[in-house]
């Protein structure tokens, strides 16, 4: 993994960085399986509190790796990718290995932040649409890519974009897998702010994220998760059964504890 993916964690805070910068960080076999691992493995930690996703070198993530494209093809002609011939085979969950590189950081329980710079093109687009959040440079270009190669975006794609932009913006963008800006993104939806350094702005958000209870924490990003799925019914009493089990907890009496003496909080992972 570590040739693919790094993870450092200092104070509650992961940083995971792919460190493939010489192919712009570009998705291949390896790249797709560290991902899903590291992903799983922050999933098993409650010592995580915030996850910051970023990429070396000169971009973010410049998508697939076409110079795999022809060891993808086997020798009775049917497609291996990340292992399997049928991409409809579930590996990870509802999700095969592909996907699971960017669905994985919706499952993690915490918040995720993508600092995007360069590119972030086709598969390097949907990793970035996991996160919670994505900070961009105002020179970082976007696309939906994979009509250029005949192929739809299947790294749950369809699933992330449709909670971000428009309808018909995202069919726009699909179906002729256009070139756009940090501006354009984040007027679409798909970007939440724009700055010169989104790494640091990252970092500095995890912290004040990881500062905060971890419990309400997960909670918030469950009821996140759930709100497009749920009915108001549903997802009314879902707030309410969250609250139930935080109140009165010790991270929550320290939370409110903290704020009355004016001091930094001191919780229980």
């Amino acid at each position: 993994m570590e040739d693919r993916v790094s993870v450092e964690i200092d104070e509650g805070v992961a940083h995971v960085r792919l460190v493939r910068g010489d192919k712009m960080n570009a998705l291949d076999t390896a790249m797709f399986e560290a991902l899903a691992m590291a992903g799983k493995e922050l999933m098993q930690s409650s010592a995580v509190r915030a996850v910051v996703l970023s990429g070396e070198g000169r971009a973010f993530c410049a998508g697939l790796d076409m110079s795999n494209f022809a060891n993808m093809a086997s020798a009775d002609g049917s497609v291996e990718v990340a292992g399997a011939r049928k991409l409809a085979v579930r590996t990870h969950g509802i999700a095969n290995a592909v996907q699971a590189a960017a669905w994985v950081w919706r499952e993690v329980p915490v918040p995720v932040i993508a600092a995007v710079h360069g590119v972030a093109f086709g598969g390097g687009f949907q990793l970035c649409l996991g996160a919670d959040m994505r900070y961009a440079t105002p020179e970082t270009r976007f696309s939906v890519m994979e009509i250029k190669w005949g192929l739809v975006p299947d790294l749950a794609g369809t699933r992330l974009m449709k909670t971000l932009a428009r309808d018909d913006v995202v069919r726009e963008l699909t179906y002729t897998g256009r070139i756009f800006s940090a501006e354009e993104a984040q007027a679409y939806g798909f970007v939440t702010r724009v700055m010169e350094d989104p790494l640091a702005q990252a970092l500095e958000t995890a912290a004040e994220i990881a500062s905060r209870n971890p419990d309400a924490q997960r909670a918030n990003k469950r009821l996140l998760n759930a709100a497009h799925q749920l009915t108001p019914a549903e997802g009314l009493l879902m707030e309410s059964e969250e609250q139930d089990a935080i109140l009165g907890t010790p991270n929550q009496v320290e939370a409110v504890m903290a704020e009355l003496e004016k001091r930094p909080a001191n919780f229980n992972d």
